[in-house]
C-alpha cells in the first residue's frame, strides 16, 4: 500500500471506478449475449436501438473503446440484417 495520502486517494479512486466500469461492461456482455442468441429479425431488430445507444454511453464514458463500439455495432447490425 502507497505511504502518500495523495496515492492512498488515487487507490480508492481507481478501485471505485474499476467496480463501476466492471459492472458496466458486464452488462454489455450480457446485452450482447441476448442479442446474439435472438434467432427472430423482429425481435432483434428492437433490441439493436437501445444496444447501440447503450454502446455509444460506454464509449462515451470511456468504459470501452470508441472503435470497439463502433465495430460491434457493425457487427450487430449486418447479424440482424442476416436473419430471416
Amino acid at each position: 500500500m502507497a505511504n502518500h495520502r495523495s496515492s492512498q486517494k488515487r487507490n480508492r479512486q481507481s478501485e471505485k471506478r474499476r467496480l463501476h466500469n466492471k459492472y458496466y461492461a458486464k452488462t454489455m456482455r450480457n446485452a450482447l449475449k441476448k442479442i446474439r442468441q435472438t434467432k427472430e429479425k423482429k425481435e432483434a431488430a428492437e433490441l439493436l436501438p437501445e444496444l447501440s445507444s447503450f454502446l455509444d454511453t460506454l464509449a462515451k464514458k470511456h468504459v470501452i473503446h470508441k472503435n470497439k463500439a463502433a465495430n460491434l455495432k457493425s457487427s450487430l447490425t449486418s447479424y440482424v440484417n442476416k436473419l430471416q
